[in-house]
């Protein structure tokens, strides 16, 4: 997960301050296919990602930015506004009925896979949000597994952007998950 500003972005890997997973120094390798990412109301924009190659493995990545969730089309903060509806016990009719531009399918299909990690990002942003603010205290329940994974992302957001500055909420949480939130390839 990258940042937003495909400029510094760009700098940053020609620096060589990327790294693998193995530690690794990430080269520039091209750009991934173009594809879209939906915004609220509908709009698409349009982008190739950049894609890199480590120096150590060999192996390649691509760059997500920040307002997008790995094999997600739509952007980070519109899933994120479903989520959160969601959460405040909106059926999924409702939820879908407000997402513009967003098949039913698709909108049933996150909240769906929310339902199933839902307990695992709990607790991932449960413990951020203690280690990036040691007094919080402990985060309440909501009542549900989907509002409590919600109330942990919100809460670790805002300890987030008390300690390093603005952030937003669901692009702290692409971010924070390495674009996986609502994978169904790999565990978050």
């Amino acid at each position: 997960m990258v940042g937003l500003d495909e400029a510094e972005v760009e700098r940053v890997l020609r620096a060589g301050l990327l790294e693998c997973d193995c530690g690794g120094r990430l080269r520039p390798w091209g750009w991934a296919r173009e594809r879209g990412v939906r915004r609220a109301g509908g709009d698409e924009d349009r982008r190739s990602p950049r894609r890199t190659r480590c120096s150590a493995c060999g192996r390649t990545h691509v760059l997500l930015p920040a307002d997008s969730l790995v094999r997600r089309r739509d952007a980070v903060g519109v899933i994120g506004a479903a989520l959160t509806a969601r959460a405040t016990g909106s059926s999924i009719a409702k939820v879908a009925a407000r997402v513009v531009g967003v098949a039913f399918a698709t909108v049933r299909g996150w909240l769906r896979r929310l339902a199933v990690v839902a307990e695992g990002v709990r607790a991932r942003f449960t413990v951020l949000a203690h280690d990036l603010d040691p007094q919080l205290g402990p985060i309440r329940t909501t009542g549900s597994a989907v509002g409590d994974a919600v109330e942990a992302i919100g809460l670790a957001a805002r300890a987030a952007a008390l300690r390093l500055g603005p952030v937003d909420a669901w692009q702290f949480a692409a971010s924070a998950s390495a674009g996986r939130l609502l994978c169904n390839t790999r565990r978050l």
